[in-house]
């Protein structure tokens, strides 16, 4: 999905959401080997450019985000949705499928 945003930077997401640029998939293996395009899996790791002011619980209270823009992430395998922001792609997820901050 191609958005009308003129830079990541422009995006707000809403509630938990986050939006996370992944990083770049391997492209040769630990022993030296190149893999094509198909071969290659897709990242579970990427960078956090924003985040949402957090989930509302029921009793009207928010609950505040744990990532912060610039944060190193893990997420699940299939997290998120796809979308193009100047030729760039970004993923929109829920903060429930981010695993883990990087330190």
């Amino acid at each position: 999905m191609t958005t009308s945003a003129k830079s990541a930077a422009d995006l707000s997401p809403m509630s938990d959401r986050v939006v996370v640029r992944p990083s770049e998939p391997e492209s040769v293996t630990a022993s030296g080997l190149f893999l094509p395009d198909a071969a290659q899996e897709r990242p579970q790791q990427g960078e956090v450019v924003a985040t949402g002011p957090g989930r509302v619980l029921p009793n009207g209270k928010r609950i505040d985000m744990e990532v912060q823009p610039g944060d190193k992430v893990i997420y699940s395998k299939f997290a998120g949705t796809e979308i193009e922001v100047q030729d760039e792609e970004l993923l929109v997820m829920g903060s429930n499928d981010i695993l883990a901050i990087l330190s």
